[in-house]
């Protein structure tokens, strides 16, 4: 049974048969007792963690009570999702991001010390859910983004990666792609990310992704 696990970079999940997944995300219990996805979230607190962390054994995946494991191609999709570096098997990763995320999207620096990550959990719930299970996206020049980010057009997904545009897929990126520049597209990657990624946080990227 190939189950509905994988997400793509809208935050959907499907259920695809890819092994190339890097990374492991948690959204809470969205399955049945017949394994079946009946929610698209069940908290705010969306991480993604490392496949495997110091002698942690998993049941059998989408046990009873248990939550749904999510897999991503990389973290760069995780985050386009809208899951954030978990603060347990990651604690340096999430922190990094939370200290680029603060600079990036709180102006006075006297408030970062009172910020926890449950106030950005709701600012990120809100720039990446529609009730409903829907995507929040926004429109952007790709001169505007930074590397990592994701966006859309024609309905492909696609990375700024630094190699150049690649178009995703569940199973890695594709060739470098030559686009406009200038072009108007959707962004997929949650607004406050993009800014985190511009003030210098490089999410992590699949290997056919690397120059």
């Amino acid at each position: 049974m190939t189950l509905q696990n994988r997400v793509d970079p809208w935050g959907q999940l499907h259920a695809h048969p890819s092994k190339a997944s890097t990374r492991l995300g948690n959204r809470g219990i969205l399955h049945d007792g017949n394994k079946q996805i009946v929610r698209p979230w069940a908290h705010k607190g969306w991480v993604s963690c490392l496949l495997t962390f110091k002698d942690i054994k998993r049941p059998e995946l989408f046990s009873a009570s248990k939550y749904s494991e999510l897999f991503f191609l990389d973290e760069a999709t995780a985050f386009s999702a809208g899951h954030r570096p978990c603060s347990y098997c990651q604690k340096d990763r999430s922190n990094a991001f939370k200290e680029a995320w603060l600079r990036a999207n709180v102006a006075d620096p006297d408030q970062f010390d009172s910020f926890r990550m449950p106030q950005i959990d709701k600012i990120l719930h809100s720039e990446r859910a529609i009730r409903g299970g829907g995507k929040v996206t926004y429109e952007a020049c790709i001169a505007e983004l930074p590397v990592g980010s994701m966006f859309e057009s024609g309905g492909t997904a696609f990375l700024l990666s630094p190699k150049g545009i690649l178009p995703w897929s569940f199973d890695g990126y594709g060739a470098v792609q030559v686009l406009d520049k200038q072009m108007s597209v959707r962004v997929l990657t949650p607004r406050s990310i993009v800014r985190a990624f511009a003030a210098g946080f490089v999410p992590l990227m699949h290997a056919s992704a690397q120059p």
